[in-house]
C-alpha cells in the first residue's frame, strides 16, 4: 500500500566505513530544514532544495572529511534519494513530471525531471573554479547523479548561460527543487492511480549518465 498524502514521510539511515547519514523527508511539508553535513556550501544548497521544493528535510551526515568531501556529498545524495523514493511509496497519485526555468542574476538553468523509476542524469552544466567554499565543484554533478540513481529519477539539468559559479550551482539546486515540488504533488484528478500505462513505476533499470555539452561557466 502507498502511504496517504498526509503520511508521505520517510527516514533513511545509511552507514559505511566512510560516512554515517540520516535523512528524513516530508514530501508534504512547508520547506522546513535542519541540515548538517560538515560541508558548509553543501548545507546551503540542501537548504535551498528544501525551501524551494517545500519538502521538509532533516539531514545529519558525518563523513571522512579529513580525506575530502567526496564520500560525504555522494552518500548524502544517495540517502536523500532513498528517502524520497521511500516516501513516494508506489507513486500513486503523483503528478510525476516537473520542470523549472530558474534565473539567478546573469545565470539561467533549466531542469526537467520524471519520477520514472528509470535513473538517468543528463548534466550540461559546469564550473570554472574548483571549489565553492569547502565543496569541490565537481561534486555537484556527483550529488545529482546519486540523487537520481537512488530516487529513480530521469533528471535533466542544463545551465543555458552563466558566469558566477555560486549562481550556477544555486540555480541548479533551486531548479531541481522547483521541479520536484511539481512532480511529487498529488494530482487530485487521479489521486488513486499510478501515473503510468504500465500500472507501476519501478526502479529496475540500470540508468546512465550523459555528460556531453558541459557548460564551462
Amino acid at each position: 500500500m502507498s502511504p496517504s498524502p498526509a503520511s508521505r514521510i520517510a527516514t533513511i539511515s545509511r552507514a559505511t566505513k566512510e560516512t554515517s547519514v540520516e535523512v528524513t523527508v516530508n514530501l508534504d511539508g512547508s520547506g522546513d530544514y535542519q541540515v548538517s553535513t560538515g560541508i558548509g556550501f553543501l548545507d546551503h544548497m540542501l537548504e535551498q532544495l528544501s525551501r524551494h521544493s517545500l519538502i521538509d528535510l532533516h539531514v545529519k551526515t558525518v563523513g571522512d572529511l579529513h580525506i575530502d568531501g567526496h564520500h560525504t556529498t555522494e552518500d548524502t545524495g544517495i540517502a536523500l534519494g532513498e528517502a524520497i523514493g521511500k516516501a513516494l511509496g508506489d507513486r500513486r497519485g503523483i503528478t510525476r513530471y516537473g520542470d523549472a526555468l530558474v534565473p539567478m542574476d546573469e545565470t539561467l538553468t533549466r531542469v526537467a525531471l520524471d519520477i520514472s523509476g528509470r535513473p538517468y542524469l543528463v548534466w550540461r552544466s559546469g564550473f570554472t573554479q574548483p571549489k565553492l567554499g569547502d565543496l569541490d565543484t565537481e561534486m555537484v554533478k556527483e550529488f545529482f547523479a546519486a540523487l537520481a540513481g537512488s530516487a529513480g529519477l530521469t533528471l535533466h539539468i542544463e545551465t543555458l548561460y552563466g558566469v558566477n559559479n555560486h549562481h550556477i550551482a544555486e540555480s541548479c539546486f533551486k531548479g531541481v527543487a522547483r521541479a520536484l515540488r511539481t512532480a511529487v504533488a498529488i494530482d487530485p484528478r487521479k489521486a488513486d492511480a499510478v501515473p503510468s500505462t504500465k500500472g507501476s513505476l519501478g526502479g529496475t533499470a540500470t540508468g546512465g549518465m550523459d555528460l556531453d555539452g558541459s557548460h564551462g561557466g
